[in-house]
């Protein structure tokens, strides 16, 4: 094999499995889980804050940046930005995140449900 196979080959590889990615994440399980994890204390209405502020267009915002929410001092001074890397960590163990953070939330251990719930969470926008 030459390198010029190798790299198509390699390619095609790299492709399929990006789209077996996707494919796999479900947008549906995203929103289900966010009415059953999350829906109680956040809502993702565009300015509509409960307990905890509006997850709408969260993706790649910079950490309590909702103007009109009282957010923890903790939270304040992370200085975090909601990648999905980030949001999934803090799903995961938001305690370990933010220590001292509001949120009453004991995290969502299961990696496929925080995929799909960070797809949801990336079309509100």
């Amino acid at each position: 094999m030459n390198i010029r196979h190798f790299i198509g080959l390699s390619a095609l590889l790299l492709l399929a499995n990006s789209n077996a990615l996707y494919a796999a994440v479900d947008i549906n399980n995203g929103k289900n889980m966010f009415n059953q994890e999350c829906a109680e204390c956040h809502s993702v209405k565009e300015g509509k804050n409960k307990k905890g502020p509006s997850l709408w267009n969260v993706l790649g915002r910079k950490s309590a940046s909702v103007s009109d929410f009282n957010y923890s001092d903790n939270m304040r001074s992370s200085q975090i930005v909601w990648t999905t890397d980030q949001i999934s960590a803090y799903m995961e163990h938001p305690k370990k995140v933010v220590p001292a953070g509001k949120m009453k939330y004991d995290g969502l251990d299961n990696p496929k449900d925080r995929a799909d719930l960070i797809e949801f969470l990336s079309s509100l926008h």
